[in-house]
């Protein structure tokens, strides 16, 4: 069965907002990097870590968004 395209306003609304995601996700990965380079206790070290890990897996998801929606043209 074939999946008919979005409307081109969804999917202009949906690039912006993964634009905007994106610059949200890159300052909270620069935030914990520096957070985890001045942590002095393992375990904050360890919460920056997990702050950094998930912020990746966040990106590549909205990567992986925004490849759909160039797909949808």
């Amino acid at each position: 069965m074939e999946e008919s395209p979005l409307p081109e306003n969804v999917v202009a609304e949906l690039r912006s907002l993964a634009h905007d995601l994106s610059n949200s996700l890159e300052t909270i990965l620069q935030a914990s990097y520096l957070l985890s380079q001045s942590a002095n206790d393992p375990a904050n070290r360890r919460w920056a870590q997990m702050i950094e890990t998930a912020s990746r897996e966040a990106a590549q998801i909205n990567r992986k968004i925004r490849e759909i929606l160039r797909a949808q043209g």
